[in-house]
């Protein structure tokens, strides 16, 4: 079977570069407070880690949100330790009693948490999907309507979970939507039962600043607004403090894995990704994650550095072989001053990510199709370009338009 798209191009993996800076910023600290940092090639440099960039893509507030895309599409999920008390038996609190409603929770709990069940601190995150959530809901509500007394909910209780095994087993066994959106992009891990897992199809690269890192030690008081009055023109300090913050121009790097995203949406065999399933979801994830990588800033300290930017880059490729990222253009660390001419930061940047792209491939020749977005300063001669709407429209087009035929 052959698989044919746009430029005839198997888009098995779609890949994002972009270049994006901040100034004066602490967009992802460590556990002493101070900016993460990554050795690399000759210098060392301010990075942003996966974890700090996926959790800001994953919980955006935006018209590109995936949350928002999750709720019209049904596809909803909570990562929580706390979901069966907040989102399952919570809503029955007040329309049942207390005492009943303890006892369906509780056998519920140590069906999901076994013996940690009593220690929230000590559960798992589970992933649930709204669906799962929904109908746990609903039966806990019909165990309440048909029993009397606390003593007899928590014997019908322990009763259904025990008639209910195979169905709570095949809820997390099951492939159609992967629980949720999330799980379907980012992964799910439940490590009581491994054939509930979900491999992610987003994989996402810590980005790092693509010169040496920029650092400054920011000092800063709190002032008591009454002292003065107490104490004269002498107003002194309620505080002394100091926080570090980082400029730089970060290079990022996503792969989206089509056969996989696909597959844990429709719930078809990875191998047959490309024919005759809706894929018009997985086209609105990608379209919706370009939009995020490019306009939803990671950062701490919002309130003190405003840390809003845009990418002032992003390169979408799509092919069928394994991704390589383009970090190595900078393993050699861009100068942060250029004494030979005028050229700046950003435009000897992606003069390097132009370069190293096409050494690459003169020496693969793995022929990607590729299209970017890019401020005029930043822009990659012989690639077509367009505004980000036209990019992230071209990249979606790719996953719905690819069509299988004997």
């Amino acid at each position: 079977m052959t698989t044919e798209t746009t430029g005839d191009v198997v888009p098995r993996f779609i890949q994002i570069h972009f270049l994006a800076a901040w100034p004066g910023a602490l967009l992802n600290r460590d556990d002493a407070g101070l900016a993460k940092r990554l050795p690399f090639g000759n210098a060392t440099r301010t990075r942003i880690s996966s974890q700090c960039l996926k959790r800001h893509w994953r919980m955006a507030d935006d018209r590109h949100g995936l949350h928002e895309l999750a709720r019209q599409a049904g596809v909803e999920g909570l990562r929580s330790k706390i979901v069966i008390e907040r989102e399952v038996t919570g809503p029955l609190r007040a329309r049942f009693d207390a005492d009943m409603v303890d006892a369906v929770e509780d056998a519920f709990l140590a069906k999901f948490y076994g013996k940690n069940a009593k220690d929230k601190q000590q559960r798992q995150a589970l992933l649930f999907g709204r669906p799962e959530i929904n109908w746990l809901r609903e039966e806990a509500e019909r165990l309440l309507s048909e029993s009397g007394s606390a003593a007899g909910i928590k014997a019908a209780a322990d009763i259904w979970v025990k008639e209910q095994k195979n169905n709570l087993n095949q809820l997390r066994d099951q492939n159609v939507l992967a629980a949720s959106l999330e799980a379907a992009l980012f992964g799910r891990m439940v490590t009581s039962d491994t054939r509930a897992n979900r491999d992610a199809a987003i994989h996402v690269a810590h980005a790092f600043t693509v010169h040496e890192e920029q650092a400054e030690l920011d000092y800063f008081t709190v002032v008591d607004d009454l002292h003065d009055r107490e104490q004269g023109d002498d107003a002194g300090a309620a505080g002394v403090f100091d926080t570090e913050l980082t400029s730089g121009l970060y290079y990022g790097y996503v792969v989206v894995d089509i056969p996989l995203l696909v597959s844990n949406l429709t719930g078809c065999a990875r191998a047959d990704w490309a024919g005759d399933h809706d894929r018009a979801l997985a086209a609105q994830v990608v379209e919706h994650l370009i939009h995020l990588v490019a306009e939803v800033s990671p950062g701490a300290k919002k309130g003190s550095t405003a840390p809003y930017s845009r990418a002032e880059l992003v390169l979408v490729e799509a092919g069928d072989r394994q991704p390589r990222t383009l970090a190595n253009a900078f393993r050699d660390a861009v100068a942060l001053a250029d004494r030979k001419s005028n050229r700046s930061l950003g435009n000897r940047a992606a003069g390097k990510l132009h370069d190293h792209l096409a050494a690459m491939d003169r020496m693969y020749e793995t022929g990607e199709v590729r299209r970017h977005a890019a401020l005029p300063d930043l822009a990659l001669p012989a690639i077509a370009d367009g505004s980000l709407r036209e990019l992230a429209d071209w990249a979606g087009s790719l996953v719905r338009d690819a069509r299988a035929r004997p």
